[in-house]
């Protein structure tokens, strides 16, 4: 890259976890959930810094072994269920720069909940970034299925008109390919970040495709087990 920007990584893991019980300490694989997030991002050559931001001590100490800085433990009151996820960003920045003096251009998020996505995404997700010169990078997949084969049903459950006449004979391979957003990578600038709230700014922010296998987002046991079973495979 030639222009030289810096990067803080936050991993954001709560200690509380109602579908999928301490989700970010299980054994995937031989390591806790959340390592796999950690060392892929301390693989990445482009991250300035690798944080976690928890409420939780085992998570924190988890964290620091596998190679993350955990500089403080998140308020209460940034961890709760109703806690926006924001907010415990800027709490994450707003420490960075007010205790340690540290300030970084852009902010990379990634979710523990999305293990098996590595090192080589995320540095793909910077490089397009800065062949781009966006200001923001949100990581997507394609759709197993196709929206224009979806459609509400009605109480009495009829299906005239579920599909649009002009894809009723269309093959599914023929369909125009749509994305969705997989969880795994979001990239944004610090100071657009700030100044709208959000990862998706108004303007500027470009998809890095990820392949649907490496997409895995755990929310449950069943997604859990679909990545155990993604991870045995040779």
């Amino acid at each position: 890259m030639p222009e030289k920007k810096t990067f803080l990584a936050i991993i954001p893991a709560r200690g509380g976890s109602k579908r999928l019980p301490r989700k970010n300490v299980l054994d995937l694989g031989g390591k806790p959930l959340i390592a796999w997030s950690i060392e892929a991002a301390c693989d990445c050559p482009y991250l300035d810094e690798v944080m976690v931001t928890t409420d939780d001590a085992e998570i924190a100490n988890v964290a620091r072994l596998h190679g993350a800085n955990v500089p403080f433990l998140r308020p209460e009151a940034l961890a709760s269920d109703t806690a926006a996820s924001f907010d415990a960003i800027k709490h994450a920045i707003d420490f960075y720069q007010h205790e340690m003096g540290r300030e970084f251009d852009f902010v990379v998020l990634l979710q523990p909940t999305s293990p098996l996505r590595g090192a080589r995404d995320i540095s793909a997700a910077i490089e397009l970034l800065e062949q781009k010169n966006a200001d923001a990078i949100i990581s997507v997949c394609e759709v197993d299925h196709s929206p224009l084969w979806m459609n509400t049903l009605p109480d009495d459950l009829s299906m005239d008109k579920f599909i649009r006449d002009e894809v009723k004979n269309v093959r599914s391979q023929d369909l125009p390919k749509n994305y969705r957003l997989n969880g795994a990578i979001y990239i944004c600038r610090t100071s657009r970040l700030l100044a709208e709230e959000s990862f998706f700014i108004s303007g500027n922010i470009f998809a890095y495709i990820m392949n649907r296998n490496e997409s895995v987002d755990i929310d449950d046991i069943s997604d859990f087990r679909l990545a155990q079973s993604l991870l045995s495979k040779p």
